[in-house]
């Protein structure tokens, strides 16, 4: 394995670090962890983007200066968009580059809730399998429940309407619930054409005032000379009606503000793990003022059955970022209360 696939395949963040502790790359892991693309910090001091809980900076000159490994441990290490987190860092000089320094972050409880990650995926990923295999079987039944209790509920008196009407409520939302889980497993492959995704932002806005958006503000902040999309327009339709919705839907009755904003990164790609990695430029963000994401559920939004909501399905969040990676996008959230922004991150047509 030569070093640049050594280097990519690193499973924890890595950043390497000239004389003057300026960004001079770091491998997919660290881009992860920091949530920014290398181009965008090359050249920048890594304090700027990176915060020690600790005094390392003249240990770390010391170190440079001797040639000598610097270890620190259980500090805690945060990035200015996600809660600190506690970790171990190792500093090594890097053998013929006079002054260069690897900086290794070890995550500690990052380890922990990675593993514990696969487990509630694979796990989540089995039960939509076997519920695609069982929808049609139980829906079946569950038509001929509904209407029984229908027929039932015309020779009730009103004492008793209210368990009809219980029955025929509960068995639509398992309906709805195994329709979705349909919907999940059945999305077909996206057909690849160049999109103005003005015109889906447009038309999902329009669909939304019209029915579950009916009370909430919706402002329109583009870039009109945003080139064209490559995707499917059905389905980055589907994605934005998905994340208004879901901004409607945590507004409550009140209604809110949703704004739908359009701009270019130049900077931003996104890189696999196998060292391979494509230009992400277009960049599209709903945006809304409502109560914010839950706390526990922050980092596991997009996952299969994970709901802030009563009822939720968990489904909603899960389709969208199938969507976004069957189109190579990329989609991620940051979220307080008062302010979420969910942005998707889309390939250019050609």
């Amino acid at each position: 394995m030569d070093d640049a696939a050594l280097w990519v395949s690193l499973p924890m963040p890595a950043v390497l670090l000239d004389e003057n502790d300026l960004f001079t790359d770091l491998n997919p892991a660290a881009e992860g962890f920091l949530n920014i693309s290398s181009r965008a910090v090359m050249g920048t001091p890594v304090w700027d983007k990176l915060a020690v809980d600790a005094p390392i900076e003249v240990n770390l000159r010391r170190a440079r200066a001797q040639g000598s490994p610097l270890f620190v441990n259980d500090v805690d290490v945060g990035c200015g968009n996600r809660p600190p987190l506690q970790c171990n860092l190792s500093f090594a000089p890097v053998s013929g580059r006079e002054g260069v320094m690897i900086l290794m972050i070890y995550p500690r409880e990052l380890a922990h809730r990675m593993t514990q990650s696969v487990s509630v995926k694979s796990a989540a990923m089995s039960a939509i399998g076997m519920a695609e295999m069982l929808a049609h079987e139980i829906k079946n039944p569950l038509a001929g429940i509904t209407g029984a209790a229908q027929l039932l509920s015309m020779s009730l008196n009103a004492e008793d309407l209210v368990l009809t009407d219980l029955i025929v409520e509960e068995s639509r939302r398992v309906v709805k619930l195994l329709e979705q889980v349909e919907e999940f497993g059945n999305l077909s492959p996206p057909i690849q054409m160049a999109v103005n995704i003005h015109d889906v932002l447009d038309r999902a806005r329009r669909s939304a005032l019209l029915g579950f958006g009916a009370e909430m503000k919706i402002i329109e902040d583009y870039d009109p000379s945003l080139p064209q999309v490559l995707g499917d327009p059905d389905q980055l339709l589907q994605v934005v009606l998905n994340l208004l919705k879901n901004a409607s839907e945590a507004a409550g009755a009140g209604g809110g503000t949703i704004r739908l904003r359009s701009f270019y990164e130049h900077s931003f790609s996104l890189r696999r793990s196998d060292g391979t990695g494509h230009a992400l430029p277009l960049q599209i963000e709903i945006i809304d003022d409502g109560p914010g994401l839950p706390q526990d559920i922050k980092g596991d939004v997009f996952d299969p059955f994970v709901s802030g909501r009563e009822n939720g399905t968990g489904l909603g969040l899960a389709l969208v970022s199938k969507i976004l990676s069957d189109h190579r996008g990329w989609i991620s959230v940051d979220s307080v209360p008062g302010h979420t922004v969910f942005r998707l991150s889309l390939p250019m047509a050609k």
